[in-house]
């Protein structure tokens, strides 16, 4: 079993580079974003004009104004099919007893709410994770396999 600090540091690491790689590819950073809870997919657009899609999961999303952060697993706005990667990190969590991975609300920073995206994008194996702001609210996601129609 590997040590939950450990999985957060491989964690943080492997998002680090998915992340540098998708920029230098398509450019995540600097993409707008859509995504449908419905369907269950996000998608890119970037200044080249390519449209880039991927299955979506929620993590959870972080309110700005009280920096509190509210799982994706038990989110009112988040149905079971798109938080299953989140369910990952509230079972390491019980395995580890990590209250703030199996407790729904919780008080963290903004680094937090990226190491819990890191963790959840690392335990299910996803292509990456982006954070994308409604309003005052971050929805941090982690997203599967690209699609990536050149226009």
């Amino acid at each position: 079993m590997e040590d939950p600090e450990l999985s957060f540091v491989r964690a943080m690491n492997s998002l680090k580079l998915q992340t540098e790689a998708h920029d230098a590819l398509w450019g995540l950073g600097e993409a707008a974003w859509a995504v449908d809870l419905e369907t269950g997919f996000i998608e890119f657009t970037n200044d080249k004009g390519w449209t880039i899609t991927a299955p979506v999961q929620v993590i959870g999303t972080y309110n700005t104004l009280d920096g509190t952060w509210l799982w994706g697993w038990d989110h009112p706005s988040v149905s079971e099919p798109v938080a299953q990667h989140a369910t990952l990190v509230n079972g390491f969590g019980k395995k580890h007893a990590l209250d703030l991975l199996t407790t729904r609300k919780v008080e963290i920073s903004e680094d937090q709410a990226w190491e819990f995206t890191a963790l959840a994008s690392y335990l299910a194996e996803a292509q990456g994770a982006y954070r994308g702001p409604i309003g005052t609210t971050l929805v941090y996601m982690t997203f599967g396999e690209l699609k990536i129609v050149k226009e």
